[in-house]
């Protein structure tokens, strides 16, 4: 048995390798999720619901999801050499990125009441519901040794409030990291999209919630339902993309306030739906890795979409993450506030921006 538990081990770590080596997140999404001349990166809804698409299990294909309001993906590696072979308008500046150490001061989080969101890393952030606290896609450490950590944690992550929930957006692994999960107690609630079976197998975590799109997890006066989003995901290149299901949370607090995560998602036109079935105090808007846009337009929003969709959803607030950690696309890590806050500008929507980086807070009350 101990033979056969390393011979497993050796095989997924040569297909760790193999997947993150050539392919971080933002390679795998490209490679597979390159537009193919679509004339629009996403596909219109044409008087459609999102809601009748997931009542209707549009996206419930035969031992795979798949994602009806993007382009069909397909393997194109050509077009990954291509990207990675070519040179980029943003190398210049790829000499002012700096690493900014992460350290977080808990004690006004964990003695003022109401709610609040702190920024960890990347896409994780810690949300505080009255006295319950949410962590959302948790990222404790470096991604892999060839790809850089510009915002590493300066301190033990046990010092982190206890989550009551741990939400999961979806399985690339920037945002379903094992070795943070691992830290937390093996009886935390989990949530996560349907799939993702050995993941969780594997860590020994047994208490979890399976949601698909539209589906609602209620907890008392918390309510947290579960959304599309235009992705996709893959753990395994030898198994294929979209085993499992992906998308973004919709929280509804027991404070009062709802916060819209968005998870990682190329622009569609379902935003303004969204917006009408909820009234959205907060939005969190994954923003990074979404250069070239002839590459990842299908997978990541940009800053000018970003605006668009924080519009159509009427929400009242916007936030940003998945920026400043690691380099997943052409652009500098430090580029994604710059450029949303020019595209903020021209829309005379700055003062609506929550201006935050790692490791603060931003309280809600």
């Amino acid at each position: 048995m101990k033979r056969r538990a390393f011979i497993k081990k050796i095989l997924m770590s040569l297909q760790t390798l193999f997947l993150m080596r050539f392919f971080n997140p933002a390679f795998v999404l490209a490679a597979i999720g390159e537009m193919n001349n679509h004339p629009l990166h996403y596909n219109p809804l044409n008087g459609r619901s999102l809601r009748d698409i997931a009542l209707k299990r549009e996206h419930h294909g035969n031992g795979v999801f798949i994602n009806p309001i993007g382009p069909l993906r397909k393997r194109r590696f050509l077009q990954l050499l291509k990207w990675k072979l070519s040179p980029s308008q943003f190398s210049p500046y790829l000499k002012d990125q700096t690493v900014h150490p992460i350290v977080i001061n808990w004690s006004p989080v964990q003695t003022r009441q109401g709610v609040s969101v702190t920024f960890l890393k990347h896409a994780g952030v810690l949300i505080k519901d009255a006295d319950k606290y949410l962590m959302v896609d948790p990222m404790f450490s470096d991604l892999t040794w060839f790809i850089e950590d510009f915002s590493p944690f300066a301190f033990n992550p046990k010092q982190i409030p206890k989550p009551d929930h741990v939400l999961i957006t979806h399985g690339h692994y920037d945002h379903l990291d094992k070795s943070s999960l691992s830290t937390l107690d093996k009886a935390t609630h989990m949530i996560t999209p349907l799939g993702h079976h050995r993941v969780f197998q594997d860590l020994k975590m047994k208490n979890r919630t399976q949601l698909d799109w539209y589906d609602t997890y209620r907890n008392g006066d918390q309510s947290i339902t579960f959304l599309p989003s235009n992705h996709w995901t893959m753990r395994n290149p030898f198994r294929g993309p979209n085993r499992s299901l992906w998308g973004g949370y919709m929280i509804e607090t027991s404070g009062g306030h709802t916060i819209y995560i968005m998870g990682d998602s190329g622009y569609f036109d379902g935003f303004s739906e969204i917006g009408q079935d909820f009234d959205i105090d907060l939005v969190i808007i994954n923003l990074g890795a979404y250069e070239p846009r002839w590459f990842m337009a299908s997978s990541h929003i940009n800053p000018k979409e970003a605006v668009q969709a924080f519009k159509e959803l009427n929400a009242k607030k916007m936030m940003i993450v998945h920026w400043g950690t690691f380099r997943l696309g052409d652009e500098p890590v430090h580029f994604p506030p710059r450029d949303l806050k020019k595209e903020l500008e021209k829309e005379g929507l700055s003062d609506r921006l929550v201006d935050i980086k790692h490791g603060e807070t931003f309280f809600l009350n």
